[in-house]
């Protein structure tokens, strides 16, 4: 596996970013750069990955194309279109977002999130994206959250089907899925059960925890993989059935010196395993 995650220093050049790469030890990195920079930059990026083996695991977009405000949706669309044609550009694993919500937050919950006809503009969307590039290097996949579809391995699984496009894809954040009391006390089965249906479509991986207080009626937090419950050593088994350059990214952490802990945690998780990490 490439274990990866967010560069929270500032870099100015390729060979400041690749000075911050080895000094947190990843073998897979987000896009250094965005949709809107020169060629000759975006070569000097690509070059220097290539010559260090770094794998340019996603480019991410984060932006909602759904939103109710046709006006934001439509600026939305535009970039996502841009941010999946970068990632065809670099020959990133994927390109990532999240199908977006129907309220003014733009990775908020509402109920609306889950009606009829936001499914089919979900469906909708994510194909005009994806045939606007027609990617053949790359893939458009849509990260799963707690409360927006999809946010259970099935259905991802009906959103591939239905999507039906070869270059849709599955990004996997299997903590994202942990969304109620059953799903965090049984993880062990949940997360294999993630694995199992969507390993053959994943392109790329979100690596957190959580735990759960004792508080009505239910919370379920979020935190550095190792600060929680999940069993790491049987997660990075699960993680490297899928081959040895499937990129695994800890996220939503604050400083260079979290992201360090955090990587470093689960790559020593990994080699006490017996597995290979790429670096």
């Amino acid at each position: 596996m490439r274990i990866g995650g967010e560069i929270k220093k500032n870099y100015k050049n390729p060979e400041e970013w690749l000075g911050l790469v080895k000094e947190l030890k990843y073998g897979a990195v987000h896009a250094p750069i965005g949709y809107d920079a020169s060629y000759e930059e975006k070569k000097a990026y690509l070059d220097c990955a290539k010559e260090n083996n770094i794998v340019i695991g996603e480019v991410g977009v984060w932006r909602n194309p759904i939103s109710p405000n046709e006006a934001e949706a439509k600026k939305n669309l535009e970039y996502c279109k841009k941010q999946l044609a970068l990632a065809e550009e670099l020959g990133a694993r994927c390109c990532v977002n999240i199908t977006g919500s129907r309220g003014e937050i733009w990775d908020g919950f509402y109920k609306e999130n889950y009606d009829e006809d936001v499914y089919t503009l979900i469906v909708d969307t994510t194909r005009e994206i994806i045939d606007s590039v027609n990617p053949k290097r790359t893939f458009y996949t849509l990260e799963p959250m707690p409360w927006m579809i999809p946010d259970s391995p099935d259905a991802y699984l009906q959103l591939i089907k239905d999507i039906d496009r070869k270059a849709f894809a599955v990004h996997l954040d299997f903590t994202n899925m942990i969304n109620c009391p059953i799903r965090f006390l049984k993880s062990d089965e949940f997360i294999e059960e993630c694995f199992t249906k969507l390993g053959p479509y994943t392109k790329s991986i979100h690596a957190k925890d959580v735990i759960m207080e004792k508080a009505y009626p239910c919370v379920i937090k979020e935190v550095m993989p190792g600060k929680g419950m999940l069993n790491y050593n049987k997660i990075v088994h699960l993680i490297n059935r899928l081959g040895d350059d499937i990129p695994v990214f800890v996220e939503h952490l604050n400083t260079h010196e979290e992201y360090l802990e955090a990587s470093t945690y689960v790559r020593d998780i990994a080699v006490s395993e017996g597995i290979t990490v790429i670096q």
